[in-house]
């Protein structure tokens, strides 16, 4: 069954990665591998000896274990979508023309470090895939030559992961140590933040360096007309009040998301949910008087349209498969198997966060937390504090890796081949940079 298991996920994975040059669209794949996984496991793995017959062991699987699983895709997905939905209401006010009137700068290296100081920032205060999703809506306003601002949203996928990294609630992996007690938030933020900084400061400065011998200019600035890189569109029917109103209203939900969550112990899904629909009352009043028409699109009824089902979808379909990986105890073995071969806890902790880049850092985190107790490394141990930032940073090798890679690569139809090509090299880099960074900042290369 494992071969059967991996060989179907390795097919998937290929599918996925050649989706061009095979000419089947990745979600379609991502699907297939998910539930063929889930299939595989339940008709062919052995049956546990507290069952009388696989019937029962297939019916206690996917009353209980799989839809389990699938309640955690699903709170995802819901989250994925909520955020995409607030964002594009945002973008439908024409509210993100508020920031890009403020780039006045006509240098695309500029413009570059500017894109990924604001994503570091702003993904430790809410958590890097919100933090993609609004980047990729500015970028999309902003930088109309598709193959730059390509590469400019690759960039937003290495800042917005380096800087989750370093925030209790920037990345989903940080934020198990935090809940599970192996970490503390002064002590990971003192000890990660500037080993996420080097992590993307490193692939930023060769980015500009390969602009810079280019001489690639942008020419205009927004607002002041077009060409063929840069352009700034107006939204009609919105007047500057309501731009500013929504904006604000809008970013103020998304940073309350956090809040929420510590106010009320609830999910992530369910404060973006209750932005979402405070967002979407205030635009019903805000455009009650105006015509139907014009009213339809700036409500979430409009906007909900433009939200990338499919991507959505490939969401699912990755984490249904890895999640058979997970229930199959593939990704624990593998976590056991690493800890016993090398028997160097660095060495470790760099390889899972090379693995998260294939499969998902969730379960191999959680595999990790299971593996060693406070005992063994207790709270703000250097261990935990170093698996926080390989399981944050390292998914930034491939563009499916991590969560805000995923998302970018449905936005924007980054495709698996182009960004392995011209990013991966650079993503790899800045997490081994920042790696060095944190084992010297310790005093020590083996943990």
């Amino acid at each position: 069954m494992i071969v059967l298991l991996l060989t179907v996920f390795a097919v998937g994975y290929v599918g996925i990665a050649t989706e061009h040059n095979i000419n089947i669209d990745k979600s379609a794949t991502a699907l297939l591998t998910g539930i063929l996984c889930w299939t595989i496991f339940i008709t062919m793995a052995d049956v546990p000896s507290e069952f009388l017959s696989r019937e029962e062991f297939a019916k206690h699987i996917t009353e209980g274990v799989f839809l389990e699983h699938v309640g955690d895709i699903a709170s995802i997905l819901f989250f994925l979508m909520g955020a995409m939905a607030i964002v594009e209401l945002i973008d439908a006010h024409g509210s993100f023309d508020l920031m890009t009137r403020k780039i006045t700068t006509q240098n695309i290296v500029t413009l570059l470090w500017i894109v990924v100081s604001f994503t570091f920032i702003l993904s430790a205060a809410l958590d890097n895939l919100t933090s993609t999703i609004v980047m990729i809506s500015i970028l999309r306003k902003l930088i109309k030559n598709v193959k730059m601002r390509m590469l400019f949203v690759s960039m937003v996928v290495l800042s917005a992961n380096a800087g989750g990294a370093w925030s209790p609630i920037g990345d989903v992996t940080t934020t198990m140590l935090w809940i599970g007690g192996q970490i503390t938030t002064l002590a990971i933020v003192k000890s990660l933040i500037a080993p996420s900084i080097i992590c993307i400061i490193v692939p930023t400065v060769l980015v500009s360096a390969i602009l810079k011998r280019k001489r690639f200019e942008l020419g205009k600035i927004p607002g002041q007309g077009n060409d063929e890189l840069f352009y700034h569109n107006e939204q009609l029917g919105v007047d500057e009040f309501e731009k500013k109103l929504v904006f604000a209203v809008g970013v103020g939900l998304l940073l309350f998301v956090p809040i929420f969550k510590t106010l009320t112990h609830l999910p992530p899904f369910a404060g973006i949910l209750f932005g979402l629909g405070a967002l979407w009352l205030l635009t019903e009043i805000l455009h009650r008087a105006k015509p139907h028409k014009l009213r339809k699109e700036l409500s979430v009824v409009g906007v909900l349209k433009k939200v990338d089902m499919p991507s959505v979808l490939f969401f699912m379909g990755i984490l249904l498969a890895i999640s058979a990986l997970d229930v199959a105890k593939i990704l624990e073995t593998t976590a056991h198997w690493l800890d016993t071969t090398i028997q160097n806890n660095t060495i470790v902790g760099l390889a899972i966060g090379l693995l998260s880049a294939v499969v998902d850092n969730v379960p191999l985190v959680a595999a990790s937390m299971g593996m060693y107790s406070l005992e063994t490394f207790p709270q703000d141990h250097a261990f935990w504090q170093f698996i926080a930032y390989c399981a944050g940073t390292g998914g930034s090798c491939l563009i499916i890796g991590s969560a805000a890679g995923v998302a970018a690569m449905g936005m924007e139809r980054i495709s698996f081949g182009w960004y392995f090509k011209n990013i991966s090299f650079l993503a790899l880099i800045g997490y081994l940079a920042g790696a060095v960074a944190y084992l010297a900042s310790i005093g020590t290369f083996k943990i």
